[in-house]
């Protein structure tokens, strides 16, 4: 029988750590650990968007919502400054395991750094793995969370976050989105935004 590669093992590591996710979700009849079933849809998305990609940008799309289960949102202040600290704080902590199990599974220090450098996003819009990156995550957001986001948050906000979301992707990733399908409310709201 072959010896799983260090790829393998890191995937098989980081599904592991998806999977002790509490909270669930119902897929086919089906609960699975919400953190597992986004992990294969940001994964999904990666091979929409890319034909080839390479194994660090697969691990690092793989990673990029490592346990975020463990340290919610209502930790952190209300608003755009405790949002956006809790967003770098999980990267940060998605990266730092993220290159520890590479390293246990006998990736180079290098390789380890640069998908933990992808799974924070930094050089978002000049690195191609971390656009990669981001590219999965607005897409598995518009594809599966807008909708119910867009009935909690005020329409003049609402239409902001759908701005600054979609210049952050890139050309390929507008392509796709404008492919999924969208309560007519929600295709609204999108329309609406590209618009202003």
């Amino acid at each position: 029988m072959p010896l799983e590669t260090r790829y393998e093992t890191t995937l098989a590591a980081l599904d592991a750590l998806h999977g002790q996710d509490p909270r669930g979700v119902v897929v086919d009849g089906e609960s699975v650990p919400q953190e597992l079933w986004h992990a294969g849809r940001m994964s999904a998305w990666l091979e929409r968007l890319h034909g080839a990609p390479d194994e660090l940008v697969r691990l690092a799309v793989r990673g990029q919502h490592l346990q975020r289960w463990q340290v919610p949102r209502s930790d952190y202040p209300e608003g755009r400054v405790g949002y956006l600290t809790w967003r770098r704080d999980q990267g940060q902590r998605a990266g730092e395991t993220t290159a520890r199990l590479m390293r246990e599974a006998g990736y180079g220090d290098e390789q380890a750094e640069r998908v933990a450098t992808m799974i924070r996003k930094q050089g978002l819009g000049r690195d191609e793995g971390v656009q990669a990156v981001e590219d999965c995550a607005c897409l598995v957001f518009l594809e599966n969370y807008f909708g119910d986001f867009s009935k909690q948050i005020d329409h003049d906000h609402l239409i902001r976050i759908v701005q600054k979301t979609w210049r952050k992707m890139s050309p390929r990733a507008h392509e796709l989105a404008l492919e999924l399908p969208m309560t007519a409310d929600a295709r609204a709201l999108v329309e609406e935004a590209l618009a202003g």
